[in-house]
Protein backbone atom coordinates (compact mmCIF):
# COMPACT_ATOMS: atom_id res chain seq x y z
CA UNK A 1 0.00 0.00 0.00
CA UNK A 2 1.24 3.26 -0.98
CA UNK A 3 0.08 6.14 1.43
CA UNK A 4 0.29 10.05 1.48
CA UNK A 5 0.91 12.05 4.81
CA UNK A 6 0.66 15.22 4.31
CA UNK A 7 2.30 17.55 6.78
CA UNK A 8 4.80 14.23 7.31
CA UNK A 9 7.54 16.66 8.07
CA UNK A 10 5.51 17.94 11.21
CA UNK A 11 5.10 16.40 15.07
CA UNK A 12 2.44 13.78 14.49
CA UNK A 13 3.67 13.29 10.68
CA UNK A 14 7.12 12.46 11.39
CA UNK A 15 6.66 9.58 13.87
CA UNK A 16 3.65 8.26 11.65
CA UNK A 17 5.76 8.59 8.67
CA UNK A 18 8.63 6.75 10.76
CA UNK A 19 6.08 3.82 12.01
CA UNK A 20 4.72 2.97 8.41
CA UNK A 21 8.64 2.83 6.89
CA UNK A 22 9.37 0.72 9.76
CA UNK A 23 6.12 -1.49 9.06
CA UNK A 24 6.59 -1.59 4.44
CA UNK A 25 4.05 0.48 3.68
CA UNK A 26 5.28 2.82 0.40
CA UNK A 27 5.17 6.28 1.53
CA UNK A 28 4.95 9.63 -0.02
CA UNK A 29 5.12 12.96 2.37
CA UNK A 30 3.33 16.08 1.11
CA UNK A 31 4.69 19.47 3.36
CA UNK A 32 5.25 22.85 3.10
CA UNK A 33 7.79 23.34 5.95
CA UNK A 34 5.75 26.14 7.67
CA UNK A 35 7.63 28.64 8.84
CA UNK A 36 6.49 28.69 12.10
CA UNK A 37 7.16 25.32 13.04
CA UNK A 38 10.18 24.75 10.86
CA UNK A 39 11.48 28.10 9.83
CA UNK A 40 11.16 27.44 6.50
CA UNK A 41 14.24 24.75 6.91
CA UNK A 42 14.03 20.75 6.38
CA UNK A 43 13.49 19.32 9.84
CA UNK A 44 16.51 16.80 10.42
CA UNK A 45 13.90 14.09 11.18
CA UNK A 46 12.50 13.88 7.80
CA UNK A 47 12.56 10.53 6.81
CA UNK A 48 14.79 9.38 3.90
CA UNK A 49 12.94 7.13 2.68
CA UNK A 50 9.92 8.31 1.86
CA UNK A 51 8.97 10.18 -1.41
CA UNK A 52 9.04 13.66 -0.85
CA UNK A 53 7.09 16.44 -2.42
CA UNK A 54 7.43 20.68 -1.51
CA UNK A 55 3.96 22.34 -1.29
CA UNK A 56 1.12 23.65 0.01
CA UNK A 57 -2.33 21.64 0.45
CA UNK A 58 -4.09 25.26 -0.94
CA UNK A 59 -2.27 23.92 -4.24
CA UNK A 60 -5.20 22.34 -5.91
CA UNK A 61 -2.57 21.39 -8.80
CA UNK A 62 -0.43 20.01 -6.21
CA UNK A 63 -2.76 17.47 -5.09
CA UNK A 64 -3.27 16.03 -8.25
CA UNK A 65 0.39 15.21 -8.27
CA UNK A 66 -0.21 14.43 -4.90
CA UNK A 67 -2.10 12.19 -5.33
CA UNK A 68 -1.29 10.41 -8.75
CA UNK A 69 -0.51 6.78 -7.39
CA UNK A 70 -1.66 6.65 -3.79
CA UNK A 71 -3.75 4.05 -1.98
CA UNK A 72 -4.62 5.45 0.86
CA UNK A 73 -4.13 9.13 3.08
CA UNK A 74 -3.46 10.26 6.33
CA UNK A 75 -4.45 13.96 6.30
CA UNK A 76 -2.04 15.77 8.84
CA UNK A 77 -0.98 18.85 7.43
CA UNK A 78 -3.14 22.25 9.06
CA UNK A 79 -2.32 25.17 10.94
CA UNK A 80 -2.27 24.55 14.53
CA UNK A 81 -3.25 27.22 17.25
CA UNK A 82 -6.51 28.11 19.35
CA UNK A 83 -5.65 31.52 20.02
CA UNK A 84 -3.72 32.22 17.03
CA UNK A 85 -6.80 31.33 14.87
CA UNK A 86 -8.91 33.90 16.40
CA UNK A 87 -6.99 36.50 14.76
CA UNK A 88 -5.98 34.55 11.70
CA UNK A 89 -9.42 33.48 10.77
CA UNK A 90 -8.32 33.38 6.71
CA UNK A 91 -4.91 31.83 7.19
CA UNK A 92 -6.71 28.74 9.47
CA UNK A 93 -9.75 28.60 7.14
CA UNK A 94 -7.97 28.41 4.52
CA UNK A 95 -5.54 26.14 4.70
CA UNK A 96 -7.52 23.60 7.38
CA UNK A 97 -11.15 24.06 5.38
CA UNK A 98 -9.97 24.54 2.12
CA UNK A 99 -6.88 22.85 1.81
CA UNK A 100 -8.99 19.21 2.67
CA UNK A 101 -11.61 20.93 0.24
CA UNK A 102 -9.47 21.08 -2.76
CA UNK A 103 -8.24 17.02 -2.01
CA UNK A 104 -11.87 15.91 -2.56
CA UNK A 105 -12.08 18.22 -5.47
CA UNK A 106 -8.84 15.87 -7.29
CA UNK A 107 -10.57 12.80 -6.19
CA UNK A 108 -13.81 13.23 -7.55
CA UNK A 109 -12.67 15.03 -10.50
CA UNK A 110 -10.32 12.42 -11.35
CA UNK A 111 -11.72 8.80 -11.90
CA UNK A 112 -8.23 7.15 -11.63
CA UNK A 113 -7.38 8.75 -8.40
CA UNK A 114 -10.49 8.25 -7.14
CA UNK A 115 -10.79 4.27 -8.08
CA UNK A 116 -7.41 3.97 -6.60
CA UNK A 117 -7.67 5.42 -3.04
CA UNK A 118 -9.08 2.63 -0.31
CA UNK A 119 -9.48 5.19 2.32
CA UNK A 120 -8.79 8.46 3.95
CA UNK A 121 -7.68 9.23 7.59
CA UNK A 122 -7.86 13.07 8.68
CA UNK A 123 -6.65 14.65 12.00
CA UNK A 124 -9.56 16.28 13.92
CA UNK A 125 -9.43 17.38 17.21
CA UNK A 126 -10.36 17.86 20.83
CA UNK A 127 -11.17 21.02 20.48
CA UNK A 128 -13.70 20.62 18.74
CA UNK A 129 -15.99 19.64 21.98
CA UNK A 130 -15.17 22.62 23.91
CA UNK A 131 -16.77 22.43 27.08
CA UNK A 132 -16.12 18.92 28.76
CA UNK A 133 -18.14 16.23 29.37
CA UNK A 134 -19.45 16.02 33.42
CA UNK A 135 -22.03 14.37 35.48
CA UNK A 136 -24.51 15.80 38.31
CA UNK A 137 -25.51 13.79 41.04
CA UNK A 138 -29.29 14.60 40.45
CA UNK A 139 -29.41 14.77 36.79
CA UNK A 140 -26.93 12.61 35.38
CA UNK A 141 -24.29 13.28 32.36
CA UNK A 142 -24.39 16.59 31.13
CA UNK A 143 -22.62 19.01 28.15
CA UNK A 144 -22.65 22.01 29.59
CA UNK A 145 -22.00 25.32 27.70
CA UNK A 146 -18.69 27.30 28.57
CA UNK A 147 -18.94 29.32 32.01
CA UNK A 148 -20.48 32.76 32.09
CA UNK A 149 -18.42 35.82 32.04
CA UNK A 150 -19.89 36.75 35.31
CA UNK A 151 -19.35 33.41 37.29
CA UNK A 152 -15.48 33.58 36.02
CA UNK A 153 -14.92 37.14 37.21
CA UNK A 154 -15.82 36.02 40.78
CA UNK A 155 -12.90 33.12 40.11
CA UNK A 156 -15.81 30.56 40.38
CA UNK A 157 -13.69 27.88 38.03
CA UNK A 158 -15.88 24.95 38.73
CA UNK A 159 -19.16 23.65 36.47
CA UNK A 160 -22.50 24.17 37.84
CA UNK A 161 -25.40 22.22 36.46
CA UNK A 162 -27.60 24.05 34.99
CA UNK A 163 -30.54 22.81 36.40
CA UNK A 164 -29.32 22.43 40.05
CA UNK A 165 -27.02 24.88 40.17
CA UNK A 166 -24.71 22.06 41.80
CA UNK A 167 -21.03 21.94 41.41
CA UNK A 168 -20.75 18.25 39.14
CA UNK A 169 -18.32 15.84 38.31
CA UNK A 170 -15.82 15.71 35.43
CA UNK A 171 -16.16 12.65 33.34
CA UNK A 172 -14.52 11.02 30.02
CA UNK A 173 -15.72 12.70 26.70
CA UNK A 174 -17.09 10.37 24.19
CA UNK A 175 -18.16 10.76 20.72
CA UNK A 176 -21.57 11.15 20.74
CA UNK A 177 -21.47 14.23 22.76
CA UNK A 178 -22.11 17.42 20.86
CA UNK A 179 -19.66 19.58 19.30
CA UNK A 180 -19.51 23.68 20.26
CA UNK A 181 -16.08 24.86 18.37
CA UNK A 182 -15.25 27.65 20.42
CA UNK A 183 -12.02 28.73 18.10
CA UNK A 184 -11.64 29.00 14.66
CA UNK A 185 -9.24 26.66 14.60
CA UNK A 186 -11.60 24.18 16.06
CA UNK A 187 -14.40 25.23 13.52
CA UNK A 188 -11.92 24.51 11.35
CA UNK A 189 -10.92 20.96 12.22
CA UNK A 190 -14.59 20.60 12.56
CA UNK A 191 -14.90 21.35 8.85
CA UNK A 192 -12.22 18.75 7.81
CA UNK A 193 -14.05 16.17 9.56
CA UNK A 194 -17.18 16.46 8.36
CA UNK A 195 -15.62 17.65 5.00
CA UNK A 196 -14.26 14.06 4.57
CA UNK A 197 -17.25 12.66 6.39
CA UNK A 198 -19.83 13.95 3.74
CA UNK A 199 -17.58 13.43 0.66
CA UNK A 200 -16.85 9.45 1.85
CA UNK A 201 -20.64 9.13 2.53
CA UNK A 202 -21.39 10.59 -0.78
CA UNK A 203 -18.91 8.17 -2.86
CA UNK A 204 -18.58 5.06 -0.64
CA UNK A 205 -14.95 5.57 0.64
CA UNK A 206 -13.73 4.96 3.83
CA UNK A 207 -13.50 7.40 6.11
CA UNK A 208 -11.47 7.79 9.82
CA UNK A 209 -11.67 10.94 11.79
CA UNK A 210 -9.28 11.33 14.14
CA UNK A 211 -10.30 13.95 17.25
CA UNK A 212 -6.28 13.85 18.92
CA UNK A 213 -6.52 15.20 22.45
CA UNK A 214 -2.90 16.74 23.58
CA UNK A 215 -0.21 15.09 21.67
CA UNK A 216 3.36 16.00 23.20
CA UNK A 217 6.60 14.32 22.88
CA UNK A 218 10.15 14.97 21.18
CA UNK A 219 9.92 16.92 17.98
CA UNK A 220 7.56 19.21 19.04
CA UNK A 221 8.55 22.61 18.50
CA UNK A 222 9.82 24.12 21.16
CA UNK A 223 9.64 27.68 19.83
CA UNK A 224 6.29 28.12 18.36
CA UNK A 225 3.79 29.67 21.40
CA UNK A 226 0.77 28.35 19.56
CA UNK A 227 1.67 24.66 19.97
CA UNK A 228 0.78 22.22 22.85
CA UNK A 229 1.19 23.10 26.42
CA UNK A 230 3.55 20.67 27.72
CA UNK A 231 6.04 22.07 24.77
CA UNK A 232 5.16 25.78 26.01
CA UNK A 233 5.82 25.43 29.56
CA UNK A 234 9.01 23.56 29.13
CA UNK A 235 10.36 26.29 26.66
CA UNK A 236 9.45 28.57 29.56
CA UNK A 237 11.23 26.42 31.85
CA UNK A 238 14.20 25.96 29.67
CA UNK A 239 14.68 30.15 29.77
CA UNK A 240 14.83 30.33 33.01
CA UNK A 241 10.85 31.68 32.84
CA UNK A 242 7.65 29.95 34.73
CA UNK A 243 5.45 28.39 32.89
CA UNK A 244 1.77 30.84 33.40
CA UNK A 245 -1.14 29.12 34.30
CA UNK A 246 -4.42 30.03 33.96
CA UNK A 247 -7.27 30.06 36.58
CA UNK A 248 -6.49 28.45 40.28
CA UNK A 249 -4.37 25.54 37.42
CA UNK A 250 -6.84 22.44 38.69
CA UNK A 251 -8.23 22.74 35.29
CA UNK A 252 -7.55 19.34 33.33
CA UNK A 253 -6.18 17.87 30.08
CA UNK A 254 -5.64 14.91 28.50
CA UNK A 255 -1.77 14.44 27.55
CA UNK A 256 -1.38 11.57 25.08
CA UNK A 257 2.57 11.08 23.71
CA UNK A 258 3.49 10.76 20.48
CA UNK A 259 4.31 7.34 19.28
CA UNK A 260 0.72 6.19 20.76
CA UNK A 261 -0.63 9.14 18.40
CA UNK A 262 1.20 7.63 15.27
CA UNK A 263 0.14 3.81 16.11
CA UNK A 264 -3.50 5.24 16.14
CA UNK A 265 -3.07 5.88 12.30
CA UNK A 266 -1.28 2.57 11.92
CA UNK A 267 -4.48 1.07 13.27
CA UNK A 268 -6.93 3.10 11.09
CA UNK A 269 -4.72 1.99 8.07
CA UNK A 270 -4.89 -1.55 8.83
CA UNK A 271 -8.36 -2.07 10.51
CA UNK A 272 -10.67 0.64 10.42
CA UNK A 273 -13.54 0.13 7.61
CA UNK A 274 -16.70 2.96 6.89
CA UNK A 275 -17.14 5.57 8.13
CA UNK A 276 -16.09 6.67 11.87
CA UNK A 277 -14.56 9.03 14.29
CA UNK A 278 -12.59 8.56 16.99
CA UNK A 279 -11.18 9.70 20.03
CA UNK A 280 -7.27 9.63 20.87
CA UNK A 281 -6.19 10.21 24.43
CA UNK A 282 -5.27 8.55 27.46
CA UNK A 283 -8.52 8.53 29.39
CA UNK A 284 -6.56 10.23 32.06
CA UNK A 285 -6.60 13.32 33.27
CA UNK A 286 -3.97 15.67 34.62
CA UNK A 287 -4.19 18.76 35.99
CA UNK A 288 -2.29 21.72 34.04
CA UNK A 289 -0.64 22.68 37.36
CA UNK A 290 0.58 19.10 38.03
CA UNK A 291 1.78 19.20 34.16
CA UNK A 292 3.96 22.37 35.06
CA UNK A 293 5.16 20.65 38.49
CA UNK A 294 6.20 17.68 36.27
CA UNK A 295 8.58 19.40 33.69
CA UNK A 296 10.06 21.39 36.68
CA UNK A 297 10.70 18.21 38.46
CA UNK A 298 12.08 16.91 35.45
CA UNK A 299 14.57 19.45 34.42
CA UNK A 300 15.63 20.32 38.02
CA UNK A 301 14.78 23.68 37.82
CA UNK A 302 14.10 25.57 40.81
CA UNK A 303 10.94 28.05 39.41
CA UNK A 304 8.17 28.07 40.84
CA UNK A 305 5.04 28.14 38.28
CA UNK A 306 2.95 31.57 38.29
CA UNK A 307 -0.83 30.48 38.76
CA UNK A 308 -2.27 33.77 37.51
CA UNK A 309 -5.92 33.63 38.68
CA UNK A 310 -6.81 35.41 35.52
CA UNK A 311 -9.41 33.59 32.65
CA UNK A 312 -9.30 33.63 29.19
CA UNK A 313 -12.48 33.82 27.51
CA UNK A 314 -13.54 30.15 25.52
CA UNK A 315 -11.56 28.57 27.64
CA UNK A 316 -12.79 24.96 29.02
CA UNK A 317 -12.51 24.07 32.08
CA UNK A 318 -12.01 20.17 32.06
CA UNK A 319 -11.50 17.66 29.11
CA UNK A 320 -10.02 14.47 29.12
CA UNK A 321 -11.31 11.12 26.76
CA UNK A 322 -13.53 8.10 26.71
CA UNK A 323 -11.34 6.06 24.74
CA UNK A 324 -14.04 3.07 24.79
CA UNK A 325 -14.72 3.26 21.29
CA UNK A 326 -10.95 2.96 19.70
CA UNK A 327 -10.27 0.64 21.86
CA UNK A 328 -12.84 -2.13 21.13
CA UNK A 329 -12.69 -1.25 16.77
CA UNK A 330 -9.19 -0.64 16.44
CA UNK A 331 -7.90 -2.14 19.49
CA UNK A 332 -6.03 0.91 20.42
CA UNK A 333 -4.33 0.96 23.44
CA UNK A 334 -2.02 4.11 24.74
CA UNK A 335 1.70 2.41 26.42
CA UNK A 336 2.86 5.83 27.83
CA UNK A 337 2.42 7.08 31.07
CA UNK A 338 2.92 11.40 31.22
CA UNK A 339 5.77 11.33 33.48
CA UNK A 340 7.40 8.61 31.32
CA UNK A 341 6.85 11.19 28.36
CA UNK A 342 7.43 13.76 30.17
CA UNK A 343 10.81 12.99 30.58
CA UNK A 344 11.29 11.40 26.78
CA UNK A 345 10.54 14.93 25.76
CA UNK A 346 12.51 16.73 28.29
CA UNK A 347 15.79 14.44 27.20
CA UNK A 348 15.41 15.40 23.81
CA UNK A 349 14.59 19.35 24.34
CA UNK A 350 18.53 19.20 26.09
CA UNK A 351 19.87 19.40 22.59
CA UNK A 352 16.94 21.55 21.05
CA UNK A 353 17.15 25.59 21.05
CA UNK A 354 13.95 26.90 22.80
CA UNK A 355 12.83 30.12 22.27
CA UNK A 356 10.67 31.67 24.77
CA UNK A 357 7.69 33.55 22.74
CA UNK A 358 4.52 33.20 25.59
CA UNK A 359 4.58 37.10 26.33
CA UNK A 360 5.00 37.83 22.24
CA UNK A 361 1.58 35.85 21.93
CA UNK A 362 0.01 37.05 24.92
CA UNK A 363 0.90 40.73 23.46
CA UNK A 364 -0.88 39.49 20.15
CA UNK A 365 -3.93 38.11 22.09
CA UNK A 366 -4.25 41.28 23.74
CA UNK A 367 -4.37 43.61 20.91
CA UNK A 368 -7.05 42.32 19.19
CA UNK A 369 -9.19 40.91 22.72
CA UNK A 370 -7.70 42.74 25.79
CA UNK A 371 -5.94 41.33 28.83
Amino acid sequence: MKVLVTGGAGFIGSYTVDLLVEKGFDIKILDNFEPQVHYNKKPDHLNNSAEFIFGDIKDKNLWRKALSDIDAVIHLAAMVGVGQSMYQPVRYLTTNTIGTANMFEVILEDAEIRKRIQKIIVASSKSIYGEGAYSCKTHGILYPNPRPEKQLVEKDWEIHCPQCNDYVKPRGIAEEKPVQNLSIYALSKYDTERIAIDFGNAIGLPITAFRYFNAYGPRQSLSNPYTGVAAIFLSRIKNNNPPVIFEDGNQTRDFIYIEDVANANLLALEKSDGISVFNIGTGEPISIAETAKLLIQITDSQIEPTINQKFRTGDNRHDFADITKAKKDLGFKPKWKAEAGFKKLVEWSETQEAVDKFKEAEMEWSKYFGS
